[in-house]
């Protein structure tokens, strides 16, 4: 038995990458998984190789950007499996330009996927879930949300991807806010791993070593993170951002405030350069844009 033994988990974007790492490794640790991804051949050949491995698992292509396709995927899940105890938003995709080359199309695009994806989904699950509690019920369910380094720290060519990341952070800490009461936690991560996206933005820097040396960039370094929080050992973490890269997690520690200067009036216009600069000199660099 493993840590996510009876327990069902829904990841989307699946079918390869990323998702197919987490789909195998919950898998291994006796998660059931629901392998969505808008490419029903890939689901599913993540899904045989789970069973060939002894799991179980099943395929699914529903549109996680419609509530629709959101209660297609959950009840699914349930009509298979009995119940659903965990959620990974993991589907993303890129249109990356530079801010002034933005098409609306391309901004819609990006926007859509990564927030839309995330809400659907989570929002249909969490009814759910708040249904079972209210009437009694015991519920211990999960929602793991995917950002980025570019959503924490900005990244040129991506005003898009790295504000719709931005905005999943935020999400993440009001659903931790609201959901806890129901027995749901909720967290993100932001991984960096080889995937189709980043093989096709940085190829040269994500490619696996030919020396045989540790493979930082296998998104297998990341699965063992997403299955600790989507079993019973993390119900007690929530509201929190990780990242994850090789052997690597931290938690981000999101936007603080910094040193202040309180007049104790209000300011004249002309007296905030000289404050302003002090304030910039008596706080923290800001980080490294993203990729940069």
């Amino acid at each position: 038995m493993g840590i996510c033994d009876q327990r069902t988990v829904i990841i989307t974007g699946a079918g390869g990458g990323l998702g197919r790492a987490y789909a195998l490794a919950l898998a291994a640790e006796s998660a059931r998984v629901v392998v969505n991804d808008i490419r029903q051949e890939a689901a599913q050949a993540v899904v045989d190789e789970i069973t060939r491995l002894g799991g179980k698992a099943v395929a699914n292509a529903d549109d996680i950007t419609t509530l629709d396709g959101a209660r297609r995927i959950v009840a699914q899940a349930i009509e298979q499996f009995g119940e659903v105890h965990a959620l990974v938003n993991n589907a993303g995709n890129l249109r990356d330009r530079m801010f002034v080359n933005l098409s609306e199309e391309d901004w819609d695009e990006v926007v859509r996927v990564h927030l839309r994806g995330h809400f659907c989904l989570a929002n249909t699950l969490a009814r759910h879930w708040r249904d079972k509690a209210k009437a009694g019920e015991t519920v211990d369910a999960r929602l793991i949300n995917t950002s980025s380094g570019a959503g924490l720290q900005g990244s040129i060519a991506q005003s898009n991807y790295a504000t719709a990341k931005a905005g999943i952070c935020a999400l993440t800490l009001v659903q931790a806010a609201e959901l806890g009461r129901y027995g749901i936690t909720s967290n993100a991560i932001a991984p960096a791993a080889r995937t189709s996206m980043t093989e096709g933005a940085m190829p040269d820097v994500v490619k696996k070593p030919a020396d045989g040396s540790f493979d930082f960039w296998d998104p297998a370094n990341v699965a063992p993170l997403v299955v600790w929080l989507a079993s019973p050992l993390s119900r007690h973490v929530s509201g929190r951002v990780f990242e994850a890269s090789g052997g690597k997690i931290s938690i981000a520690d999101g936007w603080r405030t910094g040193p202040v200067q309180d007049k104790g009036a209000r300011w004249l216009p002309e007296e905030l350069g000289p404050v302003v600069d002090a304030l910039i000199a008596r706080g923290v660099a800001p980080q490294k844009v993203y990729g940069t």
